[in-house]
This record gives structure tokens, sequence and C-alpha cells, in this order.
């Protein structure tokens, strides 16, 4: 275990709780300067759709950014931000598809 310093207290938690969380900063500090996620993958998945005359949905989009991030991991060089990004996009994409249902499945 790792100890990192949250919101002036000291926890203890791996990495992937790391990667998670910072996930979760990202998702909404992007939202403030990109706008709300759902609706600027919307746009995304209209521009692509038009560029590559095929549709694209807007989870497409959250799933191909996703993609290109693990196209980035095939470097070998371990970067954090690689996965915090990733686990973003997993979640937008899930959001999309899912909204605020609130279940387990």
């Amino acid at each position: 275990m790792v100890t990192w310093i949250r919101k002036g207290e000291i926890m203890l938690t791996s990495m992937k709780e790391k990667i998670l969380d910072d996930a979760m900063a990202a998702v909404g500090e992007r939202e403030f300067t990109h706008g709300e996620c759902v609706s600027n993958n919307k746009n995304i998945a209209e521009l692509w759709s038009a560029y590559l005359s095929v549709p694209i949905t807007a989870d497409e989009v959250a799933i191909m950014m996703l993609l290109l991030k693990v196209g980035r991991t095939k470097s070998r060089t371990a970067i954090k931000d690689h996965y915090v990004d990733m686990a973003g996009y997993a979640a937008i994409a899930g959001q999309i598809v899912l909204g605020d249902k609130n279940e387990d499945s």
C-alpha cells in the first residue's frame, strides 16, 4: 500500500484506487473546460459521422477515445495518465449508455 494525502487527510490506498479517484476528478474538471460530457460526446459523434460518412454514436466516441489510450500503452512506457483517462472514458461511456440508472448490472 502507498500513502497519499487527499483533501487534508492521510489515507491508505492502492494505485487502482488512486487511478479511479484521479479519473473522477478529471471527468469533473473537464466538464468545466470541455462542457458536459454527454453533450460533448454527442457533438463529437456528429462531427466524426459527417467526416467519416459513417454513423458514430456518443458512447462509441468515448470507447474510441479509450482505445486511443489503450494504443498508447503499447509503448510500454508506464504513464499513469493513460490509465486515468481510460477509466474516465469508460465512466463517460457508461453514463451515456446507462444514464443515471441506479443498478449494479
